[in-house]
């Protein structure tokens, strides 16, 4: 097909971004663009071959294909493909075919890259990054910043064996208010102003108490990845004025209540403290039926959605651990030790506007059956009732503490997990994906961490395991339909709308879960997976990029499906109707799903990155 400058004008006008430019740039562009027929089942290049440039539909139908020959896109009149590719290092990230007789217009890299440079709404339409989002880049809050970012770098240490004189002159000199007992670079302990007063003064101890008879042993610490909403929530649940600041064993820093005066999240913490001192789990509903008004003004805020769920997961968390401390009130001190565990969305710290309740019991394996089926079953069910009374509803698989399966000793767990991993039936495949996101939330952290590591180390051995957990991690599958369409519901109350959990986020929760068995990776959030996997050679840094950007984009755009919901008086779920999205919307998220599919696509085969 022969076309004129003026027919690639006019087609380009109507095109998004082009038709914004300006005429000149558009008339130059014109000139410039390379007309390319292509028969049907003809080649258009294949993957890591060099690109000319972006590649535009004229007429005709493409499909674009991975690695594996798997079939991630069918493109018609008006699309482009190839931009990931030039955008990147200039060659394809995967492979394209004509499906029909086709024309395409290919415009040059170079004027590519120049308006990408130059013009923002071309940036902005192939940005996948959302970097055009400044709120979401530059808002500092304490919602968003990290506690590296304003700790005090060099906290005041002594040894445990100075007297409390000593310890008070080091105070007095280095104008703090806490200092941090050290063995080497280890924390061991931390001594504050209060417990001067009121441990020392109010005692008449004499000065040369030994610091280690009045210091607080194993402080509640925080690592420097928290945010520092995460250490005013701790303060205020614990009733706190500093948290030193550990990497590993390491001490880094501390922080003060003096060092978050200018962080305030008031409303997440407003919630946290009123939890912390509510007596009953009704006073507690009245306060987590305002988490949908919180959601909705974090993400008015600009916050993103890794700040966004985690905050409301503290929320949950405040109210387990407030629920567990009511139920030793009222059944007395546990007979044996025990630890609480969040799974699920709670356990990754991932919740949003709308969730149900997962979690179990790990107890010492000096309990015995009386403790287990009594003082432990009423534990579990004053919990777990409460949680529902406070709107995390009973889980609708049962995978709760009051199901006596999870309600059982370490050494049961154990043998749980190498049943699991050794006969990975499909039973197994699934409970292992709900029990590799478990987080500790109240009790003794102890019992669980040998048994995370061993478990780890012995499902990433088994290859068998592995490829079965893969299987298992590629049944939610993103919602991409023919012709740059979605793929939505077909029948029923949410039909013609996505998703936006199974299809959305699940499948890279999913692919997360699989990356960091493979790595032995001891995180258990979604994103935090993914960074570490990337830092640790099993995710490319391109591919593992690509990923993110497009783990970012699904999750943001759905909190801000639910945070339109509440806004609107409704209640919040997570099933996004298409057409309520911007053209430009809808093309970013297709754009993302794409990645999400070619990642499993990769994973499928063995590979697990994208090069």
């Amino acid at each position: 097909m022969q076309l004129s400058q003026d027919q690639v004008l006019r087609f380009l006008q109507s095109v998004h971004p082009y038709d914004v430019l300006p005429q000149d740039i558009l008339s130059a562009l014109a000139g410039q663009s390379e007309i390319r027929e292509v028969p049907a089942d003809g080649d258009i290049y294949e993957q890591g071959a060099k690109l000319p440039g972006i590649f535009i539909i004229y007429e005709g139908e493409v499909e674009v294909t991975d690695e594996n020959g798997e079939t991630v896109s069918q493109l018609g009149m008006r699309n482009s493909f190839g931009e990931r590719g030039l955008l990147r290092d200039g060659k394809a990230v995967m492979s394209s075919r004509a499906i029909t007789d086709a024309t395409l217009l290919i415009l040059p890299a170079k004027a590519f890259l120049s308006l990408m440079n130059e013009h923002d709404p071309v940036r902005r339409f192939f940005d996948r990054s959302r970097a055009d989002k400044p709120s979401k880049q530059t808002r500092q809050s304490l919602a968003t910043t990290q506690v590296d970012t304003f700790m005090a770098r060099t906290p005041i240490t002594c040894a445990p064996d100075a007297t409390v004189r000593e310890a008070a002159i080091l105070m007095r000199d280095h104008h703090v208010s806490s200092l941090c007992m050290t063995d080497g670079d280890k924390l061991t302990g931390i001594l504050t102003i209060r417990d001067m007063s009121g441990k020392v003064l109010a005692e008449a101890l004499p000065i040369d108490t030994p610091v280690s008879d009045v210091m607080t042993t194993d402080p509640i610490t925080l690592a420097p990845s928290a945010i520092g909403s995460d250490v005013l929530h701790v303060m205020m649940e614990k009733r706190i004025g500093h948290v030193p600041i550990v990497d590993g064993d390491k001490l880094v820093g501390v922080v003060s209540q003096t060092d978050l005066t200018r962080f305030q999240a008031v409303s997440s913490a407003e919630l946290v403290r009123e939890i912390a001192q509510a007596s009953n789990a009704q006073e507690m509903s009245k306060v987590t039926a305002r988490i949908p008004q919180l959601l909705l003004q974090l993400v008015a805020g600009g916050s993103p959605h890794q700040v966004v769920t985690r905050l409301i997961t503290d929320i949950a968390d405040t109210a387990t651990r407030r629920l567990v401390a009511l139920a030793e009130e009222k059944l007395g001190p546990a007979p044996v030790p025990y630890l609480w565990l969040a799974c699920g969305s709670q356990g990754r710290q991932e919740q949003t506007g709308v969730s149900d309740q997962d979690n179990c019991l790990i107890l010492s394996d000096d309990v015995t059956d009386k403790d287990r089926e009594g003082y432990f079953a009423e534990l579990a069910k004053f919990v777990c009732d409460g949680l529902d009374v406070c709107g995390y509803v009973y889980c609708p698989g049962d995978m709760m503490a009051t199901n006596p399966r999870w309600c059982q000793p370490v050494s049961v767990w154990r043998k749980y997990f190498d049943g699991w991993i050794a006969k990975p039936v499909p039973e197994a495949q699934m409970l292992a994906s709900v029990m590799f996101d478990l987080r500790a939330i109240a009790g003794d952290a102890r019992l669980f961490g040998n048994l995370q590591t061993d478990t780890l180390a012995l499902a990433a051995k088994n290859s068998i395991f592995v490829a079965h957990m893969v299987s298992n991690g590629l049944k939610h599958t993103p919602p991409l339909g023919l012709l740059r369409g979605f793929a939505t519901i077909r029948s029923g109350e949410h039909k013609n709308r996505l998703d936006m959990k199974h299809n959305g986020v699940v499948p890279i929760v999913d692919l997360a879960r699989v990356y960091a068995l493979q790595g032995q990776l001891s995180e258990v959030n979604t994103r935090a997976r993914l960074v570490a996997a990337i830092n640790a050679g099993g995710l490319s840094q391109s591919g593992g990029q690509d990923l993110l950007d497009a783990y970012d984009l699904i999750a943001e755009t759905r909190l801000e499906h639910q945070a339109e919901q509440v806004k609107s008086g409704q209640a919040p779920d997570n099933y996004l109707a298409p057409s309520t999205l911007s053209e430009f919307d809808r093309s970013h998220l297709r754009d993302a799903f794409v990645v999400v599919k070619s990642m499993q696509s990769a994973i499928g085969h063995g590979r697990g990155m994208l090069s």
